[in-house]
């Protein structure tokens, strides 16, 4: 689908709630998914944690990686803004965007909705720049930040041997 030509389909943004570690869980259990994440399905720990996390950023930010529904209020991803979370690598002291779907959501357009709405809303808590790193093999991430307008600013090798993408966009 040409997501250009296409109308955009409708997303739902909360704030994660306890419950959607497991529902994150469930959903991105897939080599595919976590191909660009480590090529392995992460422990429903990691998910506790980082569903935490981002209530604490959604708390003290006004954003935050948040859980995305579809029309029927499946849990399908998440998107989102954060702090970049590392401290020795990539972006440091940069706000990143990202977005994860479950593979059974893929090709409908909902990243690129969904990460449309989040740019309005770090836009509306003051944010003036995001960034987005995206593993250079991953062009369905790729293709994402193009449709948002954001522009390849710096690269990064990974100790996988890959190469990051660093994209920009002022808002």
């Amino acid at each position: 689908m040409n997501n250009m030509t296409q109308p955009l389909p409708v997303v739902q943004l909360r704030v994660p709630t306890e419950e959607d570690a497991f529902h994150w869980h469930r959903v991105f259990d897939d080599p595919e998914v976590m191909e660009f994440h480590g090529g392995v399905s992460a422990e429903k720990s990691v998910y506790e944690e980082l569903t935490a996390r981002q209530r604490r950023h959604d708390a003290e930010r006004g954003f935050c990686f948040w859980t995305m529904t579809d029309d029927d209020d499946e849990v399908i991803g998440f998107t989102g803004a954060q702090p970049w979370p590392h401290e020795t690598f990539g972006p440091v002291g940069e706000i990143e965007i990202g977005w994860r779907l479950g593979r059974a959501h893929w090709g409908r357009g909902y990243a690129t909705a969904a990460a449309r709405a989040t740019l309005e809303r770090v836009r509306a808590a003051g944010v003036g720049r995001v960034v987005a790193m995206v593993n250079s093999r991953n062009e369905r991430s790729v293709a994402v930040t193009r449709r948002l307008g954001m522009e390849l600013a710096e690269t990064y090798p990974l100790s996988s041997g890959d190469t990051a993408y660093c994209f920009r966009l002022e808002l």
